[in-house]
């Protein structure tokens, strides 16, 4: 293998670098890292992702996330020599990302009020949701470095995929979830695919500082999205978009907040392709909390001190994050929203987030929990299932809008982020005839 590819503290003033062969979540100074790549990749490779949808059988160029291979090559491979790339990539059988691009949803554009509104389901990745991009990079790195063990922190859709994907290639899975805050459709995921589940009395910010401290403790490889390789997969939820769009950036790229990975993830991948000059443009991001879990929303937008939050060219004011916490534990302030997959108070990307942000001029806005219901329910009436979480994206286009922020002309592309697995909230909501789109049985 090469040496074009390493691990780079993410602020500025620091800047530490460490081999791919580390294992580790953070620099000596505690702070988060990136994947960077010494050589900017030839614009002539879009042609090659195009040309793998005919995959011939290899699995890899199935794949929507090795499709790419080029583009995360932190292995340092021959990416055209088969036999060389299989013993090293992670795929469970090509299946993640395959199915995912952006489609054109009448019945939500009608009712957010935007033509030019595409919506991207990952829940058709095999385990349900958008988690799958980055394990399988995660869990390629991994076994590069000859794990055993992984580890996480979940509030289900992070403990399904790592579970299947450790199942996959036999490797042993710890996962610690909040007890009683995860929806059995996940968690029966997890225990279907072999992890060890261990209940934490707290919710998922408890669950994730337990599973760090056992990490830290018996050497465990972490695979929440604070690992910068699982980061690397997750950047080509973006890089499927814009295929889709010949490579064409929307005005917007909408997500759902919780830990922050994907806002993470993407602000990434935008950065790279601009520096590379794929992109000629740079879209806005906008993270769509829950009102029950809006830490990035209340720092972001000044609700806290008065202060907005920002990146602020690396130099962040990470006292206020840490005063806006102290206030949250000693007032007891607990994420509190059935949107279990964004239930988080103290997300662990946070930095990396307004890095993002700052880098696409974007916005962060929040919704109540009957918005992300009505938003799940009107997707559904497409054809096309998301969980409530998901619901947040087009809750959050149509409030931007009316705040004439997004315009009536802008492209945007939602990210559905993942399926729904606890079957009470789609059956809870058509039962009540009050919801908007409920469809509530006959007798």
């Amino acid at each position: 293998m090469q040496s074009g590819a390493l691990q780079k503290c993410i602020e500025p003033t620091c800047g530490s670098e460490y081999p791919i062969s580390d294992i580790r979540i953070e620099c000596d100074r505690g702070h988060l890292l990136d994947i960077k790549y010494k050589d900017t990749p030839p614009t002539s490779l879009k042609e090659v992702f195009y040309k793998r949808r005919n995959h011939a059988n290899d699995i890899f160029n199935e794949s929507g996330v090795w499709r790419f291979r080029e583009l995360l090559n932190f292995c340092q491979i021959d990416t055209e020599d088969f036999e060389e790339y299989s013993k090293y990539l992670v795929s469970l059988d090509g299946a993640e990302g395959r199915l995912s691009k952006p489609y054109h949803m009448s019945k939500v554009s009608d009712y957010v009020g935007l033509q030019n509104l595409l919506l991207q389901p990952e829940g058709y990745n095999p385990s349900g949701s958008f988690k799958d991009n980055g394990m399988s990079t995660a869990v390629t790195h991994a076994k590069l470095v000859n794990i055993n063990k992984i580890i996480c922190a979940s509030t289900g859709n992070t403990s399904a995929s790592a579970a299947m994907y450790a199942a996959n290639e036999n490797i042993e899975c710890d996962v610690y979830i909040p007890a009683g805050e995860v929806a059995p459709g996940k968690l029966s995921q997890a225990f279907q695919f072999g992890a060890q589940v261990i209940e934490i009395k707290g919710n998922f910010d408890d669950a994730l500082s337990a599973s760090l401290k056992k990490a830290s403790e018996v050497g465990g490889y972490t695979v929440n999205s604070v690992n910068p390789f699982r980061i690397e997969g997750q950047k080509t939820i973006v890089f499927r978009a814009l295929e889709q769009l010949d490579w064409n950036p929307p005005d917007w790229i909408v997500y759902p907040g919780g830990a922050l990975g994907n806002t993470s993830s993407c602000g990434k991948s935008l950065m790279e392709l601009y520096e590379w000059g794929w992109i000629k443009k740079i879209p806005r991001i906008a993270v769509i909390n829950s009102e029950g879990a809006n830490t990035l929303h209340t720092l972001y937008n000044g609700k806290f001190e008065d202060t907005n939050l920002r990146w602020n060219k690396g130099k962040p004011d990470v006292e206020i994050i840490k005063r806006y916490y102290t206030y949250m534990d000693k007032n007891g302030i607990r994420p509190k929203t059935k949107a279990t997959a964004i239930q988080i108070a103290k997300p662990a990307n946070i930095l990396k987030g307004l890095r993002a942000l700052e880098y696409t001029n974007g916005v962060v806005t929040q919704v109540s929990d009957q918005e992300m219901m009505d938003g799940m329910a009107l997707v559904g009436l497409n054809g096309f299932d998301c969980e409530m979480a998901s619901g947040a994206v087009p809750a959050g286009v149509k409030k931007l809008m009316g705040e004439e922020i997004i315009k009536k002309d802008d492209v945007v592309v939602g990210i559905l982020t993942g399926r729904q697995k606890d079957a009470s909230i789609p059956v809870d909501y058509h039962k009540n005839p009050q919801n908007r789109f409920a469809n509530p049985p006959r007798t």
